[in-house]
């Protein structure tokens, strides 16, 4: 099932709230709670934004969310097929690699037309999970992240519930 704001569907208006034209690169992190959006680099003709989320969850459920099938499924989009080792096949609304995959730590995928996307976990002090997050595309607009990892942060929250 495909979420109605499916951050990789193009005809889905990017997230209201954020800016129209990319910040610059030495914008600091702003904290807006679990989800700190941080600035938007710009490398020739690609965009880099970047993100950090919170979680008081340990790392193997925040993994579970970002790195699997069924987490995916969860609040971003069905990934299927998805085969989770480094070069293992991954469709996100288009056909793409696993590019970066160190288990519980980074997952990476890169889908043609849609750019690259990197989940990079750290351990939070006591239990909790750090995710720093990053967008490469050609795209000078948003696709929403913001309300992606609201999502996010609900489907961690509900693992096991």
């Amino acid at each position: 099932m495909t979420h109605p704001l499916d951050p990789l569907d193009p005809a889905h208006p990017a997230d209201p709230a954020s800016p129209a034209s990319p910040a610059s690169p030495t914008d600091p992190i702003s904290p807006t709670g679990p989800i700190e959006k941080g600035p938007v680099e710009t490398r020739g003709d690609t965009y880099v934004r970047h993100y950090r989320l919170s979680f008081p969850q340990p790392v193997d459920k925040v993994w579970a969310a970002v790195a699997t099938s069924e987490g995916l499924r969860a609040w971003l989009a069905v990934a299927e097929p998805f085969e989770p080792r480094l070069g293992g096949a991954v469709g996100l609304q288009g056909e793409g690699r696993i590019t970066a995959w160190d288990v519980e730590r980074v997952a990476e995928y890169t889908v043609e037309g849609r750019g690259r996307v990197r989940f990079h976990l750290e351990p939070a002090h006591p239990t909790g999970t750090t995710v720093r997050f990053t967008h490469e595309s050609h795209d000078a607009t948003d696709p929403g992240w913001h309300a992606r990892f609201e999502r996010l942060v609900r489907a961690v929250a509900d693992q096991g519930r």
